[in-house]
């Protein structure tokens, strides 16, 4: 008899979950309650990326990533693009700068070059011991302050880590964001020595290949090439339909799903869906929420997890001439409103103006500070032109084109202890035919969303 997995949440770990679920001879339903696919992936009619932009080509272990698999998988490798060879910049008092090398996620290793960024207030000297015991996990920056000082948290690695997470590094889990060298700093006995080997791996499991990838007509195409392979699989996808409750029931489980108004079309109507499977890839609070009754302790732990706002500004810019950089960092105590910008029609060459206008895309919105993101659309370009222009030393013309993109709560903030927590959650939950999946446990990103959604699939079919 065919199992049936019900997986609840339609963005890519879902799909990727659904995917492999229904490879492997499932009966799978995918149920999504906003009216599309895609979560944090969006794009365009024009092919412009209004979420996630581009993925990491190979995992840590030097094979091809979670995203790069599932490209490979679709038949979508002939899209496949890589960005220009320029580096990125950082905006620090009053001078856009290089961004450094030899860091990761911001922390330097031996080799990094600081001079103008930070001064190092270096402690780093070997104790006789590893950096952390073992276990134990700590805040991206409060080891880097205690290490090398409080410049270099403010001005390299909070910058990147909030690139990524929107987030302070004081208050994002060192295991969680940077698990690599959270490993090495195990058994290493300074910080900068893990950060030069940490370096030292990627770099040997990625000799000459390109870092990053995405794909020509935008990161869409991943999304509804993946839907349409399910179509063709016979997956039922239910889009626009919340799920309500989760139930245990026999040796399988109940979940009653749909609109409860009276008026609800049929399409969304209240009904219940049994099956004997469930993969969770939804956001914490949802999966808390469903959580709750079949496991409270589980719950708890996974509903601990906070989010970040962010909003992103997409301008097509006439006569503007930029700097040779795929784009720029600001550290949060320059005074700008912006905390990023990629020039897309230079970092992408599909995404290049033949009438030489430019296309960038400028990042706001921290951990917390909410009043920014609140503006009107108007006043929000207004903010991100005048902050441009100063980076550029210009005054900027009106935008041709101008578009406004708020992911509300779009991006987990993974606290110190996170990890451990989604251990805990999935232990409590070991006894059940029920799996997490998605960035709210195992990383942002689309490969690991992808990563997470197989692993959370395997642990079903091994069920």
């Amino acid at each position: 008899m065919t199992r049936h997995t019900v997986v609840v949440g339609g963005g890519v770990a879902g799909l990727a979950a659904a995917l492999r679920l229904s490879g492997a001879g499932h009966r799978v339903t995918v149920v999504e309650q906003s009216a599309r696919l895609g979560g944090r992936i969006s794009t365009r009619p024009d092919g412009v990326d209004t979420g996630a932009e581009q993925f990491l080509m190979r995992d840590p272990a030097g094979g091809p990533s979670g995203a790069k698999r599932l490209v490979d998988e679709l038949g979508l490798g002939d899209r496949l693009v890589h960005p220009a060879i320029a580096g990125a910049g950082l905006w620090l008092d009053g001078r856009l700068r290089p961004l450094p090398g030899g860091t990761v996620m911001g922390v330097p290793g031996p080799q990094a070059a600081l001079d103008g960024i930070a001064a190092l207030d270096d402690h780093d000297a070997d104790r006789g011991v590893p950096v952390l015991p073992a276990g134990e996990d700590r805040s991206v920056g409060a080891l880097v302050r205690e290490r090398l000082g409080g410049e270099v948290v403010t001005h390299l690695v909070d910058p990147l880590l909030g690139g990524v997470y929107a987030g302070s590094a004081d208050g994002l889990s060192l295991a969680a964001t940077v698990p690599a060298l959270h490993r090495l700093l195990g058994t290493e006995h300074t910080l900068r020595g893990a950060v030069a080997l940490t370096a030292a791996a990627s770099r040997a499991h990625q000799p000459g290949s390109p870092v990053f990838g995405t794909l020509r007509g935008g990161l869409g195409g991943l999304i509804d090439a993946a839907a349409a392979e399910l179509a063709r699989r016979g997956v039922d996808v239910l889009t626009g339909v919340p799920v309500r409750m989760l139930a245990r029931h026999g040796d399988g489980w109940t979940l009653s799903v749909g609109a409860a108004a009276p008026d609800a079309p049929d399409s969304v109507r209240a009904r219940q869906l049994d099956c004997d499977a469930v993969v969770l890839a939804v956001p914490a609070r949802p999966a808390s929420r469903l959580l709750r009754d079949v496991s409270p302790d589980a719950a708890a732990l996974v509903g601990v997890l906070d989010y970040a706002s962010v909003g992103l500004v997409t301008l097509e810019l006439a006569g503007v001439e930029l700097p040779a950089l795929t784009g720029f960092l600001v550290p949060a105590d320059q005074g700008l409103t912006i905390k990023a910008a990629t020039f897309f029609s230079t970092k992408w060459a599909h995404h290049a103006r033949p009438d030489g206008r430019v296309l960038l895309r400028a990042s706001v919105g921290r951990y917390g500070e909410q009043a920014v993101l609140q503006r009107p659309d108007a006043e929000l370009v207004r903010a991100v032109l005048a902050d441009l222009g100063t980076v550029l030393g210009t005054t900027l013309p009106a935008p041709a084109a101008a578009e406004v993109t708020r992911w509300g709560g779009g991006l987990p903030q993974y606290a110190p202890g996170h990890v451990d927590r989604v251990g805990q959650a999935r232990t409590l939950l070991a006894d059940l035919p029920l799996a997490l999946a998605g960035a709210a446990f195992d990383g942002v990103g689309i490969p690991a969303c992808v990563a997470s959604a197989e692993q959370a699939a395997d642990r079903i079919l091994e069920g």
